[in-house]
């Protein structure tokens, strides 16, 4: 007995295509950018996307035409949050971070900044790791504990950027990057930098801190290799013991070498860039757009921000009315199309109906109507006859009241009756002159060529059914042209001419009869 066959259960099976919670829930960013381009604003635009991966579009293509709408539209369904916005303008360069989709968005000058491949390629010793960015990075905010609520916005908004780290399931191998943000009080400016994060294992010599990071050492000065391992003034003074403060005690066992649980390491840092000097400008309550909860350089009066304040509300109200009148055309329209829709599937019904009544009636009629006679041909006669019982003649008699027209019913046939042969036209005089004194083209006798008998035969005696009464005939009355038969017709028939056509046909061979080889002579 076969195994019994299990159903398909669609509570027991996962949906593989289903995203992940930690996924869904982190923050996702557009880099974008607008206004005039050049100035190294696409440049910069991509290089901030590197700081933002994995969570970001990284090969977003924008258009001229595209505007804020666009993205806003499909924000929703890719879990974006976020969007950064690098524009230039106559004045400078300009960032803009929003919270998508109602705000706030914060408007930042940027001074001063250098491109990822300028900062790399600035270092002595250059350290860019692809998988660093397969995570998100820590971010570090420094001194934006001021007074003022635009310091807890800025903070804010640099934080909810990238995801949260949960301190107690956080796996340090996945900690490789770092985002750092420092605001300086004197200058009002922000500094940006973006450093790869490196750890390297401390408390032993510098000989074994090579050899168990994978270097090949030079023993090149060294007679053995316990001497390398422990003679440290071979050593070069970059690699030095780094600051005691950059010690830290690891809680878990790193992916790189030397690295153990419970045991020291140092940190160290390579930036990868860019670097940005920004300056908070403005800050608006909504998307783009909105009222100005800040501005750095403008200060207004209450009344005037009252002012301002009625008059967008003013704006946002005659908004509210037109999509309000738009909405109820859509309807209005919408109403109209239905009821246009039935009157014409009534109309139809109704003339589905007309066309079945009519029908029956056409039935009753075809039956109502008054069979008409069988014609038939009595013997002896030439014409086509009708019974006596039931006449036209008379029917229109009775019906008109007035003598019918003499055709009008008459019973003669009428048309176009084909010809027995297929040609019907009439037979013409052959060429070859068998008839004597025919009406021929070259024959004697009553021809429009011939003077009495041919135009083209000096001797009008002869006759010319034997010898030259042709146009081809000669004085010793040869037949045709390739002939010499004297007044004899030698010509015969091979063909049905007489219901074809009435060309001259071949003649038969003879001692006295030439042949036209088409040679010349």
């Amino acid at each position: 007995m076969g195994r019994k066959r299990k159903g398909k259960s669609v509570r027991n099976n996962l949906n593989v295509l289903k995203e992940p919670d930690d996924f869904v829930n982190a923050p996702h960013s557009f880099v974008i950018h607008k206004g005039l381009t050049g100035g190294f604003v696409e440049e910069l635009t991509k290089d901030f996307r590197k700081v933002m991966e994995p969570f970001t579009a990284s090969a977003l293509k924008e258009r001229k035409n595209n505007t804020i709408k666009d993205f806003v539209h499909v924000a929703g369904a890719l879990h974006v949050t976020h969007l950064s916005i690098f524009s230039r303008t106559e004045n400078g360069m300009y960032m803009k971070l929003g919270k998508i989709p109602r705000g706030p968005t914060l408007t930042f000058k940027v001074h001063a900044f250098s491109l990822a491949k300028d900062v790399i390629s600035s270092l002595k010793r250059q350290l860019v790791v692809d998988e660093a960015f397969k995570h998100s990075p820590l971010i570090v905010l420094n001194n934006f504990s001021g007074e003022g609520m635009q310091f807890k916005l800025m903070a804010s908004m640099f934080q909810n950027m990238f995801p949260t780290l949960n301190l107690q399931k956080v796996d340090l191998n996945t900690v490789r990057r770092v985002v750092m943000l420092n605001y300086v009080t004197d200058t009002k400016m922000i500094d940006f930098r973006h450093y790869t994060i490196k750890v390297m294992p401390v408390g032993i010599s510098k000989g074994v801190k090579k050899v168990v990071g994978g270097k090949v050492p030079n023993l090149s000065k060294c007679t053995d290799i316990s001497e390398f391992l422990t003679k440290s003034g071979l050593l070069s003074e970059s690699e030095a013991e780094d600051d005691p403060n950059a010690h830290v005690t690891l809680s878990q066992k790193m992916a790189t070498r030397g690295n153990i649980e419970q045991g020291k390491s140092a940190i160290r840092l390579s930036e990868l860039g860019p670097r940005l000097t920004l300056q908070l400008i403005k800050i608006e309550d909504g998307l783009m757009d909105g009222e100005v909860l800040f501005h750095d350089l403008i200060e207004k009066t209450e009344e005037e921000k009252e002012a301002i304040r009625k008059s967008r509300e003013a704006k946002k109200k005659l908004k509210e009315k037109r999509k309000k009148i738009q909405d109820d055309n859509t309807k209005r329209k919408e109403h109209a199309k239905e009821v246009l829709k039935e009157k014409s599937l009534q109309g139809m019904k109704n003339k589905t109906g007309d066309d079945e009544d009519n029908d029956e009636e056409t039935n009753k009629n075809k039956n109502s109507e008054v069979k008409r006679p069988k014609k038939r041909r009595h013997e002896g006669e030439d014409d086509w006859q009708v019974e006596d019982d039931d006449d036209d003649a008379q029917y229109y008699r009775e019906e008109v009241g007035e003598e019918p027209d003499r055709d009008l019913f008459s019973s003669k046939t009428t048309g176009f009756q084909r010809p027995k042969t297929f040609h019907a036209f009439k037979k013409k005089p052959r060429m070859d002159g068998n008839s004597q004194g025919g009406h021929g083209k070259f024959n004697k006798g009553g021809n429009k060529f011939n003077k009495d008998g041919d135009r083209f035969n000096k001797n009008k005696n002869r006759q010319g059914g034997g010898g030259g009464g042709g146009k081809f005939g000669n004085k010793d009355g040869r037949n045709n042209k390739f002939g010499n038969n004297k007044g004899k017709n030698t010509r015969q028939e091979k063909t049905n001419a007489s219901n074809r056509d009435f060309r001259p046909i071949g003649v038969k061979t003879g001692k006295n009869v030439r042949k036209f080889s088409g040679k010349k002579r």
